[in-house]
């Protein structure tokens, strides 16, 4: 019987790093994607028939609120998986990755 990667992350040839995720939690962002891009069809269609302005702007708010709840969920992850391994492993340039992360995700 095959192992189980215990590595989230791992180095592909050519292609950097990428994350092995439970089926669970690839449905779960995935549908929180999805409600998103809903909730953006919806911003558009208000647009299209000329929607009150603060209507709207409510709705790009609770976009918004959704994305930064998506972000912290895969940073959460990111931060009890990938950093907690690489940090086991020996791999402390891990910190500052997660910091340069930080910086771009927080302008």
């Amino acid at each position: 019987m095959a192992e189980e990667r215990k590595c989230c992350c791992c180095e592909d040839a050519g292609s950097g790093r990428t994350k092995h995720r439970s089926e669970k939690e690839s449905k779960d962002l995935l549908n929180r994607l999805r409600r998103i891009e809903g909730q953006v069809r919806g911003v558009q269609n208000m647009l299209e028939n000329d929607a009150y302005c603060p209507d709207i702007l409510i709705q790009v708010s609770a976009i918004n609120s959704a994305l930064n709840s998506f972000s912290k969920t895969l940073l959460a992850s990111h931060m009890k998986s990938c950093v907690v391994d690489d940090i086991k492993n020996g791999k402390e340039e891990v910190i500052d990755e997660l910091v340069e992360t930080l910086q771009k995700v927080m302008k």
